[in-house]
């Protein structure tokens, strides 16, 4: 490389490359028209031109408010909700002669619920505010005239600045490279923060400019750019350059966007075009989709009936209201003459009774609105922020080998985790570990390789060959091979054929020598030195390609250096034995994409040959054989078919021999094609390739392992128990796919596999036709023909209870996808124990989980580690991205990330369950606290006629929700378990009342409801009862309303707080603080409120002191009250824990008995799941048990 060969260099897309002249086309004759019409004046962003066109500063804001839009935006966010909406109209009208009680009673606990609503956005806001301000103020250095470069902040940066940026340091807005410290004006660029790729980026800015690598000689630099508008396109770019009176083409080789990162290259200079919310990282910055859970859109309904129920109540009451106003005179004659009807207001005029009537309807709309509990959707919050920390802090989760916790980056979502039905998941990288190891190889039709994968046993044990029963029992030298950590990462090779140099002594050892020499210089790899081993090591753009070169390395072919034009190798040589270094130039990489599926090199070696080397899938490569090429070609694909069956990634090995005018006649067009600036760039480039990678000879094949992480088959069998269905959704070879299965126990023996795929004989014919309508209608017939015969198998095996798979290739899939075809394929994958989806695109997955979640209603959830997995993850109820090895773009865009699919149980087992569990729970209390509180309210006023009259104290009213129930109801939500942690995972069906949701169903609900309108009926007529006539006080004085609110309100905060004690499973000293503390705190409220001036505390003056406490009236009837209210669901409750008992109840009375480690009692209590066991090694065993049960009878 020019500037020196690095001691220590870093992954990058390695290109040949020398200056080329771009040359204008196509869309560069846009350039000035709509949509590119920016000019940018370089080193002269002070001009009057250049500051008349007012572009954006560099200033960056992602925060939510502004000092001055804050109040407006955040009362704005918060009267969405209906029921705010609903309490500023109570509170505008507590102002009103309609108000039965005080204005501040209702104003001040509406304020300070919103209040804290709005100070959790705003200290939320803050935090993206203090990394706005420690962003904006990073600081690059800016040429500022003659030659000179001066640090400034990122946030007065100008569009047309020259700016230098230094070595691992990010580009602070979108630039143009002017040049680098590399002679041929170089860089590297990491991009992750964009796009998520660890892969570096190879950026080469204009010859025009490459010679601006100095800070003096940008002293009179004046250049010109024109370009495109704005936009969100981070992989186009058009413009012009026009410097010293030329123009020329810049694309986007010369573009640096804001966010990536300069590596591996000491400084590069840049002109700045972009900045601010310009840059096209901003402008693709989309919120993601909005996620709600179910529990949370069902508690929005129930707000709703609430409010249906209190506007009945209020017309009801108004109703008879109005009959008993009218009634107030008749003839003349005032019936209920103490009310002076014929001196009253029109609040209560018998003459005027309609308009009376509807006035009463709003007071009692306002009166009433304690059924609705205002401190709901706040405690809601708070409860799931905690949850979320719980999460966070898990030990259990946190991957010490990579330093990496459970993160919830949404705490939306924690109860949804408690309901999933279907997990979606990837399979590289989330169920394997993306970590490849070079295992075995087809070199000239012969297979080499002695290892044995997990995959292999579980296939011989499913076939119940001799290798299972030799790997199995006796442990011996394949068991040895497979279970054994390899000492070289990526390397698992065992042949002593071809190990230690023995390769030369093998019949085909030139073939041999061609097949590692292509596997150590077909690749985009970089060696990385040791300085104090001199061990080489290499990053390299996957691990895939790793593998490769390090089994290359470990079979004498070591790779050392690199550079632009030059691949450099220390290798055996087969007549001397002795390890020689030789050069081989490096002429043209034709790179590898997702639609070529193959990369290939052209060098000249030492001889002077040219030669090109090329590897890639079977699919593409084998077409690819010249006639003479394909000596092995029956062998090969025989062993890539037993390599896919063993689970194992293969890549087929081929070269030819190039002569000079057919190269030259290549790279004229390649070279052209590089050069050429157009949308379809290319496409252009494969087409020339396609001309040149032809008439192969085949070498041989490579297979690399994926091994399963840690702990996946165990964390299936786990879920499977709990009822979760589990579908793979992958780009991989559907032979792969089915193996992975296996080795996973998503598949087992015996279980019969519906497989839907495009690889009918008839096809073959007519794409060699190229009648692409007939191949379209024939495959979506035969695809709709093979998905009815599921269908048919499905319903005969419903009968029998027999287990099916279901396994459809990606063609197949785009298909079933279809508006015509998805509801009978939906049918029968719900159908299926197990579904694959094989070869599936990132569209695909994301369609295939809309599909799940949208025509099932169940909760969805997608676990996946690449960007290939965002549209599935942003697709599902709960998207969980793996931080693993494929960058951060699905972390990024997941609501929960973790680090290891095992984690997975936990996650939904542990926390899914109790969330769940306690968000229900607490919701249904709140109601049930409301309920019983309002309805004492309605009660009071039937009992008064209608009056509007209220039964409590204004200040009783409104602590209610906020100081004498609230706290207790939050550490319910934050502490209860049902049982433990490690029950919830030795008893997996305890998750099933999750995704039966028996714990917020409408029956649970209304069970709740019916609990607090019986709870206000006990305490309001015992109450009036027990109290109306009788003396009260020492000197034979009645009960008084002041008197009468006083105890009702009393056994309304004892009643409920004492339901609550009786519903926790888990106490904890939150709880105990909370309950008792609530009590206490109503009773020391009544001593200081009452002991204020008659004027503030009204109704409440001394009326605990010198009336309630000394009264044993008072005390008796709180006290029976409580045992009375309580009674019905105690004894409900010990009924249905004898007689009914739920799953989490079970596991309760068998831990309390000590009979967790009871085989017998276990069994019973798993026998209760309500879905059978179809996947997972545990059902693999019980299938085998009953298949072993009945061989004997058969025999008999």
């Amino acid at each position: 490389m020019g500037g020196g060969r690095k001691k220590k260099q870093h992954l990058s897309k390695i290109h040949t490359h020398s200056f080329r002249i771009p040359s204008f086309n196509g869309e560069h004759s846009q350039i000035g028209g709509p949509g590119f019409s920016r000019v940018v004046f370089c080193n002269d962003s002070q001009c009057l031109e250049a500051t008349s066109l007012k572009y954006e500063t560099n200033y960056v804001r992602t925060t939510k408010f502004t000092l001055a839009t804050f109040v407006p935006k955040a009362l704005f966010e918060q009267f969405r909700r209906v029921a705010n909406v609903y309490f500023l109209i109570c509170a505008i009208l507590s102002f009103t002669s309609l108000s039965p009680y005080s204005a501040v009673s209702t104003v001040l606990p509406f304020v300070v619920v919103v209040g804290v609503t709005m100070g959790k956005e705003l200290l939320e806001d803050l935090r993206r505010k203090r990394q706005d301000i420690e962003m904006n103020n990073r600081n690059v250095e800016v040429h500022h005239g003659d030659g000179i470069f001066d640090n400034t902040k990122w946030r007065n940066l100008r569009v047309g600045d020259v700016i230098k940026v230094e070595k691992d340091d990010f580009f602070p807005a979108d630039l143009i490279l002017l040049s680098s410290s590399y002679d041929e004006a170089l860089c590297y660029v990491e991009t992750m923060n964009l796009d998520g790729e660890t892969n570096l980026k190879l950026k080469q800015a204009l010859e025009v400019t490459s010679n601006l690598n100095e800070d003096s000689r940008f002293q009179n630099f004046k250049a010109v750019i024109r370009c495109e508008d704005p936009n969100a396109n981070l992989y186009s770019f058009v413009g012009s350059l026009e410097f010293e009176e030329q123009q020329y083409p810049l694309s986007p080789q010369q573009l640096l966007l804001r966010d990536s990162k300069l590596k591996n290259t000491d400084h590069i200079y840049g002109v700045v075009i972009f900045t601010g919310h310009d840059t096209k990282v901003i402008q693709n910055s989309t919120a993601p989709p909005s996620k709600r859970s179910k529990i949370e859109k069902r508690t929005d309904k129930l707000v709703y009936l609430l409010f249906l129920v209190l506007v009945l109540m209020s017309f009801v009451g108004s109703i008879f209201f109005g009959i008993a106003t009218r009634e107030d005179l008749e003839d003349g004659l005032m019936t209920r003459w103490y009310l002076r009807p014929d001196e009253t207001t029109i609040y209560y005029n018998p003459k005027r009774a309609p308009i009376a009537a509807v006035l009463h309807f709003l007071t009692a709309l306002m009166l009433y609105s304690y059924l609705i509990p205002i401190s709901l959707y706040v405690s809601i919050e708070i409860v799931k922020f905690l949850q979320s920390v719980f999460i966070n802090h898990d030990l259990h989760m946190y991957y010490e080998e990579g330093n990496k916790p459970a993160r919830a980056r949404t705490s939306n979502l924690n109860e949804e985790l408690g309901q999933v039905d279907t997990i979606l998941s990837d399979k590289t990288g989330t169920l394997t570990c993306n970590s490849m190891e070079f295992i075995k190889c087809s070199v000239a039709g012969t297979p080499y390789g002695r290892g044995v994968t997990k995959v292999e046993r579980a296939l011989a044990r499913r076939k119940g060959s001799p290798l299972a029963q030799e790997v199995s029992d006796e442990g011996g030298q394949f068991e040895d091979l497979a279970e054994t950590e390899p000492s070289i990462k990526g390397f698992n090779f065992i042949d002593e054929r071809i190990m230690n140099g023995n390769w030369v002594n093998e019949p085909r050892p030139d073939i041999i020598q061609r097949f590692f020499r292509l596997l150590a210089i077909c690749h985009t790899a970089i060696p990385e030195i040791d300085e104090e081993t001199g061990r080489i090591s290499y990053e390299a753009e996957s691990p895939d390609e790793a593998a490769f070169v390090i089994a290359a390395r470990e079979l004498g072919f070591e790779f050392f250096e690199r550079s632009q034009t030059s691949i450099s190798l220390r290798e055996i040589d087969p007549i001397s034995g002795m390890k020689v270094e030789r050069v081989y130039k490096l002429l043209n990489i034709l790179e590898f994409s997702s639609s070529r599926k193959r990369m290939s090199v052209i060098i000249r070696d030492d001889e002077g040959k040219l030669l090109l080397l090329c590897k890639g899938a079977d699919s593409v490569m084998f077409v690819r054989l010249a006639k003479n090429g394909m000596g092995f070609e029956k062998q090969t694909k025989e062993q890539i078919n037993e390599y896919a069956d063993a689970g194992l990634r293969t890549l087929v090995l081929a070269y030819r021999e190039l002569d000079e005018d057919e190269y030259n006649e290549f790279n004229e067009a390649f070279t052209k094609a590089k050069n050429l600036v157009t949308a379809d760039q290319e496409e252009i480039i494969e087409t020339v390739a396609e001309h040149i990678e032809k008439d192969l000879f085949l070498l041989g094949a490579t297979a690399v392992e994926d091994k399963l992480q840690h702990g996946v088959p165990e964390c299936i069998d786990k879920l499977a128990q709990a009822g979760i269905k589990i579908w793979v959704l992958t780009g991989d070879k559907m032979e792969t796919a089915i193996n992975i299965g296996f080795s996973c126990s998503l598949l087992r023996e015996g279980m019969q596999q519906i497989i839907i795929n495009s690889e009918a004989p008839g096809f073959k014919a007519l794409e060699k036709a190229g009648n692409e309508s007939a191949i379209s209608e024939a495959s979506k017939a035969s695809v709709l023909n093979q998905i009815t015969e599921g269908v048919e198998m499905l319903s005969a095996s419903s009968e029998s209870s027999e287990a099916l798979a279901l396994i459809i290739d990606g063609k197949s899939l785009t298909y079933a996808l279809e508006d015509d075809v998805k509801e009978m394929f939906l049918e029968l994958a719900i159908g299926c124990s197990s579904v694959i989806c094989c070869r599936s695109s990132p569209k695909q997955k994301a369609l295939v989980t809309r599909l799940v979640k949208v025509r099932t209603g169940k909760t969805t959830l997608a676990i996946g580690d690449g960007a290939n997995d965002v549209g599935m993850l942003q697709e599902a109820d709960i998207g969980v991205g793996i931080s693993g090895f494929e960058g951060m773009q699905a972390v990024m865009s997941s609501d929960i990330a973790i680090a290891q699919f095992r984690f997975l149980e936990r996650l939904l087992l542990v926390h899914g369950h109790w969330c769940y569990r306690r968000m229900s729970s607490m919701i249904c209390y709140f109601f049930y606290k409301n309920i019983a509180f309002g309805f004492t309210l309605f009660f009071y006023e039937a009992y008064a006629s209608f009056s509007g009259q209220t039964a409590y104290n204004d200040w009783y009213l409104s602590f209610y929700n906020v100081l004498f129930t609230s706290l207790p109801v939050i550490a319910l939500g934050v502490f209860d378990q049902d049982v433990s942690a490690n029950f919830c995972l030795k008893f997996p069906v305890l998750y099933q009342e999750g995704i039966q949701n028996v714990l917020f169903s409408w029956l649970r609900i209304l069970s709740w409801a019916f609990n607090g309108a019986f709870s206000a009926t006990c305490i309001f007529f015992f109450c009036i009862f027990s109290m109306e006539h009788q003396a009260f006080r020492k000197g034979g004085e009645i009960v008084g309303l002041e008197i009468l609110s006083t105890t009702m309100y009393t056994c309304v905060v004892l009643v409920v707080n004492f339901q609550m004690a009786l519903s926790i499973n888990y106490f904890t000293y939150v709880q105990h603080l909370f309950i008792w503390g609530s009590i206490a705190c109503w009773y020391l409220f009544l001593l200081g409120y009452g002991a204020m001036d008659p004027d503030l505390s009204t109704t409440a003056f001394m009326v605990f002191i010198e009336a309630c406490a000394p009264s044993p009236s008072f005390w008796l009837v709180t006290i029976f009250v409580l045992f009375s209210t309580l009674l019905p669901y105690f004894t409900y409750s010990a009924i249905q824990l004898r007689f009914f008992p739920m799953y989490h109840q079970m596991v309760q009375w068998m831990s309390f008995n000590g009979q967790s480690e009871d085989p017998e009692y276990c069994h019973m209590v798993l026998q209760r799941s309500l879905t059978p066991k179809t996947v997972g090694y545990t059902a693999r065993f019980e299938a085998q048990s009953s298949s072993f049960g009945r061989e004997p009878e058969e025999s008999s």
